[in-house]
């Protein structure tokens, strides 16, 4: 199974930014206009697309809510939308809006079990459990929440463990040291990552600068890769992304 690239929109402020590592702080405002954003990945050949509501991820509001509800109006694109999750009315409002998928990070950290509760209520396949990490001093992924701001001492095989019997299906990783930095996926992670869990349709997030990148990512076997800054600055080709992205117009047809 080839590898899928999902294009990210981070929203703040109803803009379509980036943050260095996650630092509200380290802010880069790429587009006013988050629908043509969304539209450049359609066409080039993106089935799915990661929104982000940075504000959400943070302190919990939307004050991006319609932002996001417009974009699920989009055709011909899939979305999974994450941010300020943490109730299941949000999740139901998001999917009745549309939206594909729901990507559940902080609260899945600190109350797993409600969000089990979710996945048992509606269907588990279309949640996407969000491990957002930080390497310590040994080398060890510990589990960041609140819009990165804090870190857990619980590591991701742990969590993972107990969603395992819920219908588990997505998981995206982020390495937060290498997210919008440009230096390259956390390999090592990502291989580990599917070794214990290969039955999981991992998506790796962080670091990806180049096509090659995005080629030792799919020899890692993950599911799918997500990108924000190299996209959006075109460090990649559209030959170059064709391979990743499922409905890119093949040479012979453009």
């Amino acid at each position: 199974m080839t590898m899928e690239l999902i294009p990210a929109i981070d929203l703040r402020d109803g803009r379509c930014v980036r943050l260095l590592k996650g630092d509200f702080a380290a802010e880069t405002i790429y587009s006013d206009d988050p629908p043509r954003v969304l539209e450049s990945y359609r066409a080039l050949g993106a089935r799915r697309v990661h929104i982000v509501d940075l504000d959400g991820a943070r302190d919990g509001t939307q004050p991006n809510r319609p932002t996001v509800l417009l974009l699920a109006k989009t055709s011909g694109v899939k979305l999974q939308v994450g941010g300020g999750l943490r109730t299941l009315e949000r999740i139901r409002e998001l999917f009745d809006a549309g939206v594909d998928r729901a990507v559940i990070g902080s609260i899945a950290v600190t109350d797993p079990d409600r969000v089990m509760s979710w996945m048992f209520e509606l269907d588990p396949r279309r949640f996407v459990l969000a491990l957002d990490v930080r390497l310590d001093a040994e080398g060890t992924p510990r589990l960041a929440t609140h819009g990165w701001q804090e870190t857990s001492p619980v590591t991701p095989w742990t969590l993972i463990e107990r969603f395992m019997n819920v219908g588990l299906t997505h998981v995206l990783c982020t390495d937060i040291g290498r997210d919008g930095t440009l230096v390259g996926p956390n390999l090592t992670l990502y291989s580990e990552a599917v070794r214990r869990y290969p039955e999981l349709h991992w998506q790796a997030s962080g670091g990806i600068a180049a096509a090659r990148d995005l080629r030792s990512l799919s020899e890692c076997g993950v599911a799918a890769a997500i990108s924000g800054r190299a996209l959006l600055e075109n460090k990649i080709s559209p030959e170059e992304l064709r391979p990743f992205l499922p409905n890119a117009s093949s040479p012979a047809s453009t």
